[in-house]
């Protein structure tokens, strides 16, 4: 070594020299080191819990889909059943849910703490009915209506539209009767209307269409309500579309139609806010009865604010890592990243400061 012939004291003041020199550098780095960990999000869980209503919109088969899609990136997605999309909006705000599929238009009482990562699906209005036929559903006053319980999001809706037409205080009647129970009183003339919130694939929406003595509501105001309100679309659900053959249903009926919206707290890692988002659109891209190819997900009105995760992927995609990497890896990368750069920029000048102290 060059200091073995150097005397004590040159030796000594060799060191003091080096500490002088390199201590302030290694006290930045070390400063630098403390003040990027403070700013960098831990890794993401490897557990998310997700609330669904099971006879709301399709949830329960979109939830083992993104149960099956997750597994795949080291996620575990656990299912909470609840009683409906008011339900689901109250385990967000209250942190019993991490994520949750909720009616579009089904504000609740989030306290701030809930954002939308996109709608996901159309989930149209069915409203069956028995008699003549009707153009609206304020034609409906003085019926007894099965509308869902009282936290569901067909309730709500069925709350909003009866109400707008002057349809909703007595002598009506809104059962709290749940779906399959409110279909077979139906049948019976136990009841007189049904309103139902369901994707047009679901077999018992085609098969109750095609129900002798059994009407569906065509919505001749379908452009008014939707302009009253902004989550709702129209649809026209062509003649014969559910059954060619039979000629179900026997002539155009026109719908309205709320989204699914895939809703998450607004303390979700943003690494899993756009594993979500990638989970949501191999889901949800595909072509359906309703939906054209890649419709969904999308960024539409829900009634919650956007998260800002959601806006960068409608606007420019997933991030770059994500695109080439696993989650993890891309995740793990991310971060070490952040940690390094400070360590890097004052490591480099020191290398050129160090070895010019024994020249």
């Amino acid at each position: 070594m060059a200091g073995e012939w150097l005397p004590p004291k040159a030796r000594r003041i060799v060191r003091r020299d080096f500490w002088i020199a390199v201590g302030p550098p290694l006290l930045l780095v070390a400063a630098a080191f403390g003040v990027t960990l403070f700013f960098v999000k831990p890794a993401p869980p490897k557990k998310i819990t997700m609330a669904i209503a099971p006879d709301e919109g399709g949830s329960r088969y979109y939830a083992r889909r993104y149960q099956e899609i997750l597994k795949r990136s080291g996620v575990t997605l656990d299912v909470r059943q609840t009683n409906g999309s008011l339900a689901n909006v109250r385990a967000l705000a209250e942190g019993g849910a991490d994520v949750a599929f909720v009616q579009s238009g089904t504000a609740g009482q989030s306290g701030g703490h809930v954002l939308s990562l996109g709608s996901v699906a159309y989930v149209p209005l069915w409203v069956f009915y028995r008699g003549a036929v009707i153009e609206d559903v304020r034609d409906l006053k003085g019926r007894r209506i099965a509308v869902g319980g009282a936290e569901s999001g067909t309730r709500a809706l069925a709350a909003t539209l009866l109400a707008a037409g002057g349809a909703d205080k007595p002598p009506t009647e809104l059962l709290p009767i749940e779906r399959e129970a409110a279909i077979e009183q139906l049948k019976k003339g136990e009841i007189d209307a049904v309103f139902i919130v369901s994707p047009a694939e679901a077999p018992f929406i085609q098969k109750l269409t095609a129900t002798p003595g059994i009407q569906l509501l065509s919505f001749q105001r379908a452009d008014a309500y939707v302009r009253r309100f902004p989550y709702l679309s129209k649809f026209v659900l062509p003649r014969g579309v559910f059954d060619l053959a039979a000629d179900v249903p026997a002539s155009d009926v026109t719908l309205i139609s709320p989204t699914a919206s895939l809703l998450a707290r607004d303390d979700l890692h943003p690494a899993l806010a756009y594993l979500l988002l990638r989970t949501a659109t191999e889901v949800h891209s595909s072509a359906g009865m309703l939906a054209k190819m890649r419709e969904f997900p999308a960024a539409r009105e829900a009634g919650f604010p956007l998260s800002s995760e959601a806006v960068r992927y409608y606007q420019a995609g997933v991030p770059f890592l994500q695109r080439y990497l696993p989650f993890w890896a891309a995740n793990l990368v991310d971060r070490l990243w952040v940690i390094l750069v400070p360590i890097i920029a004052v490591a480099v000048p020191l290398g050129r400061i160090v070895p010019a102290l024994y020249r």
